[in-house]
Formats: C-alpha cells, structure tokens, sequence
C-alpha cells in the first residue's frame, strides 16, 4: 500500500480528497494535515509515501513546504493539489520535484490518472533498482511512467464541472437547515457566485436539489436551494 498525506486548509476539502485516494486500489490515506507545520510533523514521522499538497496554506505556502523538506533530507514524493495555476509556481514546484500538478477544481478520473501513473513509477523505479541497470532505455522508462492521457470527463457532469466542487456545494445544502441562495452558498464553499450559481442550476435540473423564490421588497425573487434526501 502507498500511504498518502492529504494537505488542505479546508476541512471539507480535504475530506473529499481522502475519500478520492481511498477509491484508488493500492493507496491509502495515513494522516490529513491543514497546515504546512501539521504536514511537516508528518513527513517527520516518516509513514508518508506521498504527499497530495495545496498551495495555499494558513501558515506558510506548499512549495515553502516542499523547500523545507528537501533541506531536511526528506524525500517524500509531492504531487500538488491547488487553484494555483500561475506559471511561476508551476516552474517552482516542477524545480522542487513536484510529479504532477492537478489544478482545482477536478476530477476524480484526473486524480485517479495521477496516481496510478505515479504507482506505476514506483513499480518501474523497483523493477530497475533491482537489475542495478541504469542505461538509457531503463532511464526513458522512468521518466515514462509519469506520462498522464488526458482525463475522460465525469459521466454526468456537464463540461467544466468537476466531482470535487459538486460534492462541496452538495455538502452545504445537505447540512444546511433551510434554503440557501447562491450568494450564501458562495460565502460558505469560497467560490465565487457565478460558479455557485452554475453548479446549483445544474444540481436543480438534475432533481438533486429543490428550488424555491423568496420574494422581497424589490420585487424580484431570490432563488434559494434546498437539498433534496435521495
């Protein structure tokens, strides 16, 4: 089994991450971590195979962690899980030894691609090793395990939604004791509001939640969600 690390200042987030890896067969999450203090105290135990690690973070950003654990000698392998999509820490992560960078929000057929490719290099890297062959050819098979196909897209998903975002705003309403509008929902999940909007519309069209107006002094409704008990 490949013991994973989940890193993510969002509780709710996290969650899901883990509950993404344990669909992974050969994987498994040992510890979750919402900092970068927490995640290093965890490497530090030296359980952790691989780290699943977010950007942004309370106390220090991820590629800080990452810098710090190679100071440390830690060679835990990191595979970045973040809306950061800027190139310059896309470069720095690739100079740190990041494996693969997933930017949020995704799907889990694009996690899931991430990790059995990264299976796949620990099973080519033990394979080499093990001859104590490390010619051209052995080198190129390395480096090819990492090579990802494009994810399919989720069945059911419109185009540019993803798994984890839908499971947050479901998570919301479904804990939630009375509608919610979309600006509320925005506030509690940390998206914007046209991204709650659109995620709520499809979720309503699909029967998954219940749509209701609430009338004020403008005249104009407001549209407010409710979960809908499968």
């Amino acid at each position: 089994m490949i013991d994973v690390l989940v890193v993510d200042d969002d509780f709710r987030v996290a969650e899901i991450n883990a509950k993404y890896v344990g669909k992974v067969p050969g994987f498994r999450v040992t510890a979750r971590a919402h900092s970068a203090t927490q995640a290093l105290a965890a490497v530090e135990r030296g359980t952790i195979d691989l780290v699943l690690l977010d950007h942004y973070l309370p106390d220090r950003t991820g590629l800080d962690l990452v810098h710090r654990m190679r100071e440390e000698g830690h060679g835990t392998d990191v595979i970045m899980i973040t809306a950061a999509s800027d190139v310059s820490t896309v470069q720095q992560a690739m100079r740190l030894g990041a494996l693969h960078y997933l930017v949020k929000p995704f799907t889990f057929a694009a996690l899931r691609t991430r990790l059995d490719s990264y299976a796949a290099l620990r099973r080519t890297v033990d394979r080499v090793g093990g001859r104590g062959v490390t010619g051209q050819e052995q080198v190129d098979r390395i480096f090819g395990a990492l090579r990802t196909a494009p994810a399919p897209s989720s069945p059911g998903l419109p185009s540019g939604h993803s798994e984890p975002t839908t499971d947050l705003i479901c998570g919301v309403l479904h804990h939630a004791d009375q509608p919610l509008s979309a600006h509320e929902v925005a506030a509690r999940t940390g998206l914007s509001r046209s991204t709650a909007q659109r995620y709520l519309r499809h979720l309503e069209q699909a029967g998954r939640l219940r749509l209701s107006l609430k009338y004020g002094d403008t005249g104009r409704p407001e549209h407010r969600y409710a979960w809908v008990a499968p």
